[in-house]
């Protein structure tokens, strides 16, 4: 018997496993895994300074975490980096062997400066320096094995030792303590140290921590709770939740601004308990934490508790106003809807319906019945309504009767005039429940259209608005009974789109999608588009279409960066806009489906794909933050990156013209985005687009003056401050003020000489032109010179023809007249010689003397000479051994006469005639082959 109850019993455990899953709402958890910050897996302990920058003392050295890049200092000796505090502008740390501070340089990096080997002589061996205190102006560095005070004004060291083993030292207000195991707790006080208490309970059991209290100090220890400390006795002090912390190992803990306790665990994550010492959240690896081995903890000026775990790095943000509850094991699935009813709270999602105690850390439970995709929950007249992809559920007390199966159910609207009516949106149609008694029963489809019906709404005159993402809006006219439809149409405007939806608010219809948002104008029947509403889809903020009305009389909307909600006016019909700054990658709801849910006053249920958060609108304020210019570098090619000073205006050289820009605001805050925005003075004259981009890059800047500006904004929050960086790019020398006076003075000279150069040139080309031109009229005077000449010569020529016509005429006249005369002369002498007359010899005489050679000789000489002037004088010169007789020939040949032609000239024969020109011949001393007459003409 008592086996089968154990079975039972087990069976009942199991069951009540399966169909149950932890349901607690947490703040926020930002992870940072090793991969992120580029360091060693374990951090040992946690600061921030006044920029909120935070710091880790890990395992490869000093981690910094400016809200936009982590930074990694290497240990002075690579050692692990044990111990970290922030004191004024230094932050002290502690390893092996070695201590000192880090200060922040004009680039802003850190440099390091070492304490410790000013008294390295005095160091214990194989000493690890695991905690730093600061109190007034001393800093003290906690060993193991002693306790170095370092006195910042004069630089001296004082000593805490003589103590086998000093587990850890605390500062409480105005007051040093430490433990040493063994021995006790021990305040330090001018130097030395007191022991406060040497109880037993705290000799040996660690103490972890000490807080302060109006009941005295209160020691959190490592395993044997806590103990309060006050007159020097110690007490047992039980928190709330004693019992369940007992069993765990606490390896750090901390007490925080709003009072209440933080406890790390060695293997069981966080505890985070209130004032009263109740556990208000417990995080493990299993609710989202990063490893369940806390060793750090710290909060920040935002109430922000960082994490240093054995294996990364977790900020809570515990002041958040939204809490968070994540399905990590995948058995709650993605929110679809949720509400609150009758003290329950319900979520359906698409692995079922489960409901628990509203405001509580119960589990949720699955109700039976209810696995697979719940589409809707709605309340009307306090009975809660579940729309399935089974049909229709009545839920009441986490029961669940179907009351509808014919089709999947979308969604539910209660119908004008008709209280006992619900309209239900089914896969196929339009349908209605009917109210009998105290229950509700399936009573029809509308006949007449079978088109599924995931969004539609009612007008008053009970007009049906039926919205479909492939076909557009639908305008049905049922029949006065609800039994059938009368007919419908499909409006052409707006038109279909993926993701559309409607929604009635304030007895308005309001259509929303892509193409904007509309509202139904009640007199015309048309959907008209509000600008106003719609201009937050612009710039690409379209996701979904989705509305929410909530009963708080909120219609709500999911885009990219925000989720919006709608509040009715004061004074007017204009819907007034309010967003949150919560981007759709941080809500992570299913598109299309997105879920919000009024469930207290002013706390909202936002379903997600792996669960859903929690927003409280009352507090859900955004602290300012000022904007900090982290770091200026210059980046040349193929050189390593220079960090310039951010303290003072830069001077670079013109190759140092590709500038990074890193900035930050040291926000976060998981789901609220920082975007910044960007100017240059000397390249743009505008502000750049917001984005979340945290360092600019320009490249090949032009040499001149430039003021760099970058402002940002939290959330909805306008720019707090506005950080400048001036810098100047110098020209190259080739480009200076100097090098342009020395082109100047070049320039002039270059030009003085090129002038002169071509003053010469042109003087000489004028030179070199004139002569050209006198030349020419040389050769101009010359040709016509010649041309005169060539005229003369030839008048001349045509005179000598002239007179050797004239003189070959007179010539053959004279021949004519010889042969004339000797004829006669012949007939005569035949007369004479038979008569024998005196008469005719004196004729003959008279003849003889008009043929008489030397007279004819002279007459032709003159004419010859006239014609061909000193040829008888080149030929005498050339021969002077011809005779008058030969001259005479040779002036007879140059008239190219014949011999026939020259007898009568000289009076003699034609033989006598050849052998004068053989005689010619010889005194020529022309050889066989040379014609006499063509010498004669040649001269």
């Amino acid at each position: 018997m008592s086996s089968y109850k154990f079975s039972l019993r087990f069976v009942v455990v199991a069951l009540l496993m399966v169909f149950s899953v932890a349901a607690q709402e947490l703040p926020p958890i930002v992870k940072f895994g090793s991969t992120v910050y580029g360091a060693g897996n374990q951090n040992w302990m946690a600061t921030h300074d006044k920029n909120q920058f935070v710091y880790f003392a890990n395992n490869e050295g000093l981690l910094e975490f400016n809200g936009s890049n982590w930074n990694i200092y290497p240990s002075p000796n690579e050692t692990i980096i044990r111990s970290v505090k922030v004191v004024g502008d230094k932050i002290y740390t502690g390893c092996y062997m070695e201590f000192g501070y880090w200060k922040r340089q004009a680039n802003g990096f850190l440099k390091y400066t070492s304490l410790s080997q000013k008294i390295k002589n005095k160091l214990i061996e194989d000493e690890h320096f695991w905690n730093i205190i600061s109190f007034d102006h001393w800093v003290l560095f906690q060993s193991f094995n002693r306790i170095y005070v370092y006195n910042t004004k004069d630089g001296k060291f004082q000593f805490i030792d003589k103590h086998s083993y000093i587990f850890r030292c605390y500062k409480i207000n105005n007051s040093v303590y430490f433990q040493a195991i063994g021995e006790g707790l021990y305040e330090i006080i001018n130097g030395k140290s007191l022991l406060v208490s040497n109880d037993e309970r705290i000799k040996y059991n660690r103490i972890v921590e000490i807080y302060k209290r109006e009941e005295g100090l209160l020691l959190q220890t490592e395993r044997a709770g806590v103990f309060q400390l006050k007159e020097k006795t110690i007490t047992p002090y039980l928190f709330e939740s004693d019992s369940e912390l007992r069993q765990n190992s606490v390896f750090c803990a901390k007490m925080l601004s709003d009072g209440g306790f933080a406890l790390g665990t060695i293997s069981n994550g966080i505890y985070i308990l209130n004032r009263s010492g109740k556990i208000r959240y417990h995080i493990t690896q299993n609710s989202g934490l990063s490893n369940n081995t806390v060793l750090s903890i710290n909060e920040d000026d935002d109430n922000n508790l960082w994490l240093g775990l054995d294996n990364g790095i977790d900020c809570i943000n515990l002041q958040s106003p939204i809490r968070s509850f994540k399905d990590d094991s995948g058995f709650l699935g993605t929110v679809y809807a949720s509400i609150k009813c009758n003290g329950k709270l319900y979520v359906g999602t698409n692995q079922g319906l489960f409901y628990k105690t509203a405001d509580s850390n119960d589990s949720f439970t699955l109700i039976g019945g209810t696995k697979g995709q719940v589409w809707t929950l709605f309340e009307y007249q306090g009975q809660l309504f579940c729309g399935h992809d089974l049909g229709t559920f009545l839920i009441n007390s986490g029961q669940a009767q179907l009351i509808f199966k014919q089709s999947g159910t979308w969604k539910f609207n209660s119908i004008p005039n008709h209280p006992n009516l619900i309209m239900q949106g089914n896969y196929n149609g339009l349908s209605i429940l009917e109210k009998k008694g105290a229950t509700w029963t399936f009573r029809n489809k509308l006949e007449g259209f079978d088109i599924s019906s995931r969004y539609f709404e009612l007008t008053k005159q009970n007009q049906i608005y039926v919205g479909h993402e492939y076909k557009g809006i639908l305008k049905v006219t049922p029949a006065p009974d609800f039994l059938s439809v009368k007919k419908f149409d499909i409006l052409k405007s707006p038109t279909k789109g993926k993701h559309i939806s409607l929604a009635k608010y304030n007895g308005t219809i309001y259509y929303a999608g892509r193409s904007g948002i509309f509202s139904l104008d009640a007199k015309s029947g048309v959907f008209k588009k509000d600008n106003s509403l719609s201009s937050i889809l612009k710039n690409d903020e379209y996701i979904s279409g989705k509305l929410n009305v909530d009963r708080s009389n909120k219609m709500w909307l999911f885009t990219k960066n925000y989720i919006y909600y709608f509040t009715s006016g004061n004074f007017d019909k204009e819907l007034k806009k309010h967003k949150i700054s919560i981007p759709f990658s941080i809500t992570n709801p299913m598109i299309g489906y997105e879920s919000i849910t009024q469930i207290s006053d002013n706390e909202y249920l936002v379903g997600k794909t792996d669960g859903y958060f929690v927003i409280n609108l009352t507090d859900f304020r955004v602290k300012t933050h000022n904007i900090i210019l982290s770091n200026v570098s210059v980046n040349k090619l193929s050189e390593p990156i220079v960090n310039l000073s951010i303290s003072e205006p830069g001077e670079l050289t013109h190759d140092e013209n590709n500038l990074i820009f890193n900035y930050t605001v040291p926000q976060y805050n998981r789901f609220i985005d920082v975007e910044y925005q960007y100017m240059l003075e000397g390249l743009q004259g505008q502000w750049s687009e917001w984005s979340t981009k945290s360092s600019i890059n320009f490249k090949n800047l032009e040499p001149g003056d430039y003021v760099f500006k970058v402002r940002a904004k939290i959330a909805n929050s306008s720019p707090e401050n506005t950080v400048e960086y001036k810098f100047t790019i110098l020209k190259p020398w080739y480009a200076t003020n100097f090098a342009w006076i020395c082109y100047m003075l070049l320039f002039i000279t270059l030009a003085f000489y090129i002038n002169k150069a071509y003053r010469n040139y042109y003087r000489k080309q004028e030179e070199k032109l004139i002569e050209e031109n006198n030349l020419l009229l040389e050769i101009a005077a010359l040709e016509n010179e010649q041309q005169l000449m060539k005229l003369r010569n030839e008048q001349l020529s045509q005179d000598v023809d002239a007179k050797n016509r004239e003189l070959a005429a007179s010539t053959m006249s004279l021949i004519k007249k010889n042969e004339l005369l000797n004829i006669i002369k012949e007939d005569l002498k035949k007369s004479s010689e038979e008569n024998s007359g005196r008469n005719i010899k004196s004729v003959i005489s008279t003849i003889n003397s008009n043929i008489a050679e030397k007279d004819s000789w002279k007459v032709f000489k003159e004419a010859f000479d006239n014609a061909d002037k000193d040829f008888l004088k080149k030929i005498k010169a050339a021969h002077p051994s011809l005779t008058p007789s030969d001259l005479k020939l040779c002036a007879y040949l140059r008239l190219n006469l014949t011999s026939k032609e020259i007898a009568p000239m000289l009076n003699i024969s034609i033989r006598s005639v050849e052998i004068k020109r053989y005689r010619l011949r010889k005194k020529l001393n022309l050889l066989h082959d040379d014609g006499l007459v063509n010498y004669i003409l040649s001269i």
